[in-house]
C-alpha cells in the first residue's frame, strides 16, 4: 500500500491520507451521537479516543508529506475542504440529517479560501 501511495505525486498522497484521516475523525467526533447515545459520556470519550488514534496515524504523515511541497496555509485549507467533503455525506447518509443549502454555501466559501491559498 505504501509503495502505491509513494508513487503518487505528493499533493495526491496528502489528499488521500487526509481523506482517510477525516473519515476516522468524523466518526470519532460525531459517530458516538448515533451509536453510543445511551452510554455515559466517558464511554463515548474513550471509544472516540480509540478511533482518533487511527486518525492521527494518518493525519500526521499526511501533513509531513504535504509539507514537502505545500505551505502551512495550503495544508490547513486543504484539510478544511476535505473535512466538509467527508462531513456532508456522513451527516446526510450516516446520521440521517437533511441536506441543506447551507452546506453548499459553506463549500463555496471553502472553494474561495482554497483559491486564495493556492493561486500563484
Amino acid at each position: 500500500m505504501m509503495n502505491l501511495l509513494s508513487s503518487l505525486p505528493i499533493p495526491l498522497q496528502t489528499i488521500g491520507l487526509l481523506v482517510a484521516s477525516n473519515v476516522f475523525m468524523t466518526f470519532a467526533w460525531y459517530g458516538h451521537l448515533k451509536n453510543l447515545s445511551g452510554k455515559p459520556w466517558i464511554v463515548a470519550a474513550l471509544v472516540s479516543w480509540g478511533i482518533a488514534l487511527f486518525e492521527y496515524l494518518l493525519q500526521v504523515p499526511a501533513n509531513r508529506i504535504g509539507a514537502q511541497q505545500l505551505n502551512l496555509g495550503q495544508l490547513k485549507v486543504m484539510q478544511e475542504v476535505i473535512t466538509m467533503s467527508v462531513f456532508v455525506p456522513f451527516a446526510v447518509f450516516y446520521m440521517g440529517q437533511p441536506l441543506k443549502w447551507d452546506y453548499l454555501w459553506a463549500a463555496l466559501c471553502l472553494v474561495g479560501a482554497a483559491y486564495f491559498m493556492f493561486r500563484g
